[in-house]
């Protein structure tokens, strides 16, 4: 939705109205039977001008998130975000996995399996290169000292040092890439958690150990590196949850990670499972205190779909 102009969410109905989704509750629902259970002030949601409004504002955050990077003069950014099969299939499909090649390519993914809905092939080319390949460091050195820390801190975890011929980065990091840095450019740290797919989603507890120990691994490696890290990935989706998504940013501000770790597991379903990747990211950050963030409830149709949007910062 980021990457869609604010006059064509509205057009997301004709997506959204072919598909299956998951309740508030991970339950299978139709598009039809989330229309029957939408609030009450939907229509008011998603009238025009509230559209056009939280569009800007979060075109607004985007910019100050893409600041505040590029004022922290960061030597790494760890990246936590989730791969959607992008590049790990069932055959091999990691819990937890960390990518320390020396760069990391963005390829013209859209252009591999084009949708036939123009605005939506629009929206996805805001991930990735227009066409060719690009390559985007990698902090390779501090990559290869978390996987050792995180083994002796006894957490599994697969490697990666390399993708696979022709492929590109994920859009949870080309998201990163051509919307958060601009033209300075920072070495990330891909940092994969399997978010979305069944049996070994990881756990909130252990999404949140999992940050812990990344932070004691960055700690351990230089003390005058400046390293960043950060959550890609919205709150809900595809149903919007808004006391879902209040209830992590209420937990988050006052460093509750008995609440944090507590979030139902049915609930973390659909794209809501990305909410692992913030979890991860609060336990990196525990030490550090929630000094902004926005929540905008971007419903999208008349059933309640859309995306629990979310910016914060912890300094």
């Amino acid at each position: 939705m980021l990457n869609t102009e604010s006059d064509e969410w509205d057009l997301f109905v004709e997506r959204d109205e072919k598909g299956g989704f998951l309740d508030k509750e991970g339950r299978p629902a139709t598009y039809a039977e989330l229309l029957a259970r939408a609030p009450t002030d939907i229509h008011a949601q998603i009238a025009p001008e509230v559209l056009k409004t939280r569009y800007a504002k979060a075109q607004e955050n985007v910019e100050r998130l893409t600041k505040t990077i590029a004022d922290a003069n960061l030597d790494a950014l760890i990246v936590i975000g989730d791969d959607q099969k992008e590049l790990y299939h069932e055959d091999n499909l990691p819990s937890l996995l960390i990518y320390y090649g020396q760069t990391i390519r963005n390829t013209p993914r859209h252009l591999t399996k084009p949708n036939k809905l123009e605005w939506f092939q629009r929206a996805r080319a805001g991930y990735y290169e227009a066409e060719g390949a690009r390559d985007f460091p990698v902090h390779a050195e501090l990559a290869s000292h978390l996987i050792a820390s995180l083994i002796d801190q006894e957490i599994d975890v697969s490697t990666s040092n390399k993708l696979p011929d022709g492929e590109g980065e994920g859009h949870a990091f080309a998201f990163i890439h051509k919307r958060l840095m601009g033209d300075k450019i920072t070495p990330i740290i891909p940092v994969c958690l399997n978010t979305y797919y069944p049996p070994n989603q990881p756990t909130p507890k252990r999404c949140y150990d999992i940050g812990r120990a990344i932070a004691a691994g960055v700690a351990s490696f230089a003390p005058d590196l400046r390293v960043g890290i950060i959550a890609s990935g919205g709150l809900s989706h595809f149903t919007v949850d808004e006391e879902l998504d209040r209830g992590l940013l209420e937990a988050l501000g006052r460093k509750d990670a008995q609440a944090i770790t507590a979030i139902s597991r049915a609930k973390l379903n659909s794209g809501s499972s990305e909410i692992r990747n913030w979890i991860c990211t609060a336990g990196a950050v525990e030490h550090l205190d929630l000094t902004w963030s926005e929540y905008l409830p971007c419903y999208r149709t008349p059933a309640g779909t859309g995306t629990g949007v979310a910016f914060a910062i912890w300094s």
